[in-house]
């Protein structure tokens, strides 16, 4: 496959032009038109001032993603026919884009211990099935888990369930993305979000972008990087790999940028998975050294400095270079633009979260702004650059192991109740309670739980240890096939456009956006509000302090938000006065920070010695640019010029080291798993890393995770590469086992 020279371009209009084809020009126009935010990236799309515009109210604002989720969610639904035709055991066989695009589920769905089929049910069966297992165990023998898709009001209304039917076992998906992020943010600033808003990023002098490529999974922030550069801004990337579309990228809504391509990155920088700590103090050592810092806002605003520059200084130029993978040369060019810009702001994705350091990571980034004070002021600031749209909003809604002590007190005030004190679990620490029997039933609002795991196999394991599983979901995936518990089932929910009711939605910019919700397209299925709500009446019956048929009223729900969530108040009248806002306390745009003595904490992180030895190679998971999270909507990945998804992408000199060969079969092995059949593919890597494709590759990802935010280190997993034997009939003897999912040849 011809690997393309920028991201973008006509290729997105093409790819736009065929999804037409595919549901109809009139039907995809008028649902892209709507008044919802966008159903993929927390960028904001979308919402009251109508589809396809940011929140600074820029028409249009439409990328393949949107795009992508909105046709899948028009697909035709799927029939009873279907899962008498198809067993459990061929939903194994079909690879993460077949199961999407099977259709929409419009039915209830079971599957007993001995059922080789799913059958279809109605709701009330399904929902006395789940209602009868939790009011037949303790509390903390069930958890409740949310993806970032679903809205403010059914994740809101999730954890009140939860915690009035007495569990703190509450958690959501960013345990698995960002969850470092809003642990090191909080421990430095006070915040767990951006400090900054949109309006900012369009008018810093410096973006820097560290371990991300949102050319693929963000593609409207590529707007903003061309604005950036076209203003004689500068853009700092830092990533492992050449992503094209980082380069080079054709913005389809602008016409000089769709004909002539423009340039995103003017300092392009390569360092080792795990190099980032080692790469961020030796551009520190060089601020400090210059004395380029801003002594006045240090001296005012922060505290912990005088150990953190000894700590930096310390710090010698072999352990930075050799452990960073990146030239004394480089790191110096690099703190140089930083020295020379009025203003800039640190974006950063998962490459810097998933990690055993990945609150370390984010706080060595936080350290390098505060030297020069570029936090706490307007056009400058700290952006992590979230996937799910809202998943930053259900965090808000307080879908979390934890609540935050105001929450708390706000809801044992206002409903007159205690709330259970006993500590929470996270989504890995649930995930093994599964595994040793401790917990019987999960609840799942949206997103796949199975495919968000790391090492595949203990997923499979720990979900079959369950006595019962639901998930609410529009389509199927891996989940439905492996996650199985003993009881399994699967609820059809309606999609954000599909809702009779307005919802909300947080965008990474704090702002909080208003979908209008639309008419359903299939008979079947329910709102999530609905669900949760029948759900807990059937389980808290007239004990409940909530009346839950009245919270069915998304304007009542909004108004209990109000009361409960600080920062959240102006969402009580949202229905009278249709505001979007920005959440009151988040944006820093002074020098006074949420911690205890107002001030940013420096934090002191050694560097990590980098990983593996001779014989093994850092391997990072990735999406490919026909994907959203574990959505696979397409199996290549046109801007790496991949046509297939079982590859594994390779410095040249490392292919040459192994004494491999370009499309050579081979067996990728780590400490908890193997995966056959992979072709090795030459790429612009850093030499001694590698990448394959999420979720296929979670086969090899350990369950480690980093001590401080609970995320899995799927960025930097040690692997070997073998090999793979031709028979004498010219078979490829692959090993056993391409569990758990069957990957394509």
């Amino acid at each position: 496959m011809k690997r393309m020279k920028s991201g973008g371009g006509w290729a997105a209009i093409r790819y736009t032009l065929r999804m037409a084809h595919r549901v109809g020009w009139w039907q995809l126009w008028k649902a892209m038109r709507a008044k919802n935010a966008c159903k993929t990236c927390a960028l904001g799309m979308g919402g009251q001032a109508g589809g396809m515009r940011n929140e600074a109210g820029h028409w249009p604002e439409v990328c393949k993603k949107s795009l992508q989720a909105m046709v899948a969610d028009m697909q035709k639904g799927l029939r009873p026919e279907f899962f008498q035709r198809y067993s459990i055991e061929a939903l194994r066989t079909l690879t993460p884009r077949e199961l999407e695009w099977c259709g929409r589920l419009t039915t209830p769905l079971y599957a007993g211990p001995e059922d080789t089929h799913y059958r279809v049910i109605g709701w009330d069966e399904a929902l006395d099935r789940i209602a009868q297992q939790l009011r037949g165990q303790a509390p903390d023998q069930n958890f409740f888990y949310a993806s970032g898709r679903s809205s403010n009001e059914a994740g809101f209304l999730l954890q009140l369930f939860a915690r009035l039917y007495g569990t703190n076992y509450v958690h959501n998906c960013s345990f698995y993305c960002h969850q470092a992020s809003g642990v090191g943010l909080g421990r430095s600033l006070g915040t767990g979000t951006a400090t900054v808003t949109l309006e900012d990023v369009e008018k810093t002098d410096l973006f820097v972008l560290i371990g991300g490529n949102p050319a693929s999974n963000h593609p409207r922030l590529m707007r903003t990087l061309m604005n950036i550069r076209r203003r004689g801004g500068h853009v700092i990337v830092i990533n492992p790999v050449k992503e094209i579309g980082l380069v080079n990228f054709r913005v389809p809504s602008d016409v000089f940028s769709l004909f002539f391509g423009s340039k995103i990155a003017s300092l392009y920088v390569q360092p080792h998975i795990g190099g980032d700590i080692a790469l961020l103090t030796g551009v520190a050592k060089v601020v400090l050294e210059k004395n380029a810092i801003d002594a006045h806002f240090i001296g005012e605003a922060t505290e912990g400095f005088e150990a953190y520059r000894r700590h930096v200084l310390d710090a010698d130029w072999e352990t930075i270079e050799r452990s960073s993978g990146v030239d004394r040369g480089t790191i110096e060019k690099m703190a140089a633009m930083y020295m020379r810009a009025p203003s800039a702001v640190f974006g950063w994705t998962m490459g810097i979260t998933h990690h055993q350091h990945g609150v370390a990571n984010v706080q060595t980034i936080i350290n390098l702004a505060l030297l020069r004070g570029m936090v706490g002021r307007p056009r400058a600031g700290l952006l992590p650059i979230r996937g799910h749209s809202n998943v930053q909003g259900i965090g808000s809604m307080g879908v979390t192991p934890t609540l935050k002590q105001a929450i708390l007190d706000n809801l044992e005030t206002y409903l007159h109740v205690k709330l259970p004190a006993r500590p929470g679990l996270d989504t890995m620490a649930c995930m093994k309670a599964a595994e040793r029997g401790e917990v019987r039933s999960a609840l799942c609002l949206g997103g796949n739980l199975f495919g968000s795991n790391p090492d595949a196999q203990f997923a499979t394991r720990a979900l079959a240890q369950l006595d019962l599983i639901a998930y609410l979901s529009t389509t199927l995936n891996t989940g439905h096939a492996w996650g199985r518990a003993r009881h399994t089932l699967i609820l059809p929910v309606r999609a954000r456009d599909e809702e009779p009711q307005a919802t909300t939605q947080e965008s990474m910019f704090n702002f909080l956006r208003l979908s209008e919700g639309g008419p359903s397209r299939y008979e079947g299925p329910r709102s999530e509000v609905e669900i949760i709500a029948s759900l807990a009446a059937r389980v808290l019956g007239d004990k409940s302090p909530v009346d839950w048929k009245a919270l069915t009223n998304h304007c009542h729900l909004r108004q209990l938000i109000g009361r409960v969530i600080p920062g959240y108040e102006k969402i009580a009248a949202l229905d009278r006065t249709r505001e979007e806002f920005h959440i009151a306390g988040r944006i820093f745009h002074t020098p006074r920070f949420a911690t205890s003595s107002g001030k940013a904490q420096f934090a002191i992180h050694p560097i990590p010695p980098l990983m593996g030895s001779e014989h093994q190679l850092r391997l990072m998971t990735v999406r490919s640019e026909g994907q959203f999270n574990t959505v696979v909507y397409e199996e290549e990945d046109i801007y790496r010029g991949q046509e297939r998804r079982n590859v594994i992408l390779m410095n040249r000199a490392d292919i040459q080291r192994l004494g491999l060969h370009v499309d050579q079969h081979v067996t990728v092995r780590s400490a908890v798993g193997a995966l056959s059949g992979i072709l090795v593919r030459e790429y612009d890597i850093r030499a001694g890393n590698a990448l394959m494709y999420y979720p296929e590759a979670n086969v090899l990802v350990p369950t480690t995770t980093d001590p401080d935010s609970k995320t899995p280190a799927f960025k930097c997993v040690l692997v070997t590469v073998e090999p793979e034997r031709v028979s004498s009939n010219g078979q490829v003897e692959t090993v056993s086992g391409r569990f758990p999912l069957q990957l394509t040849h």
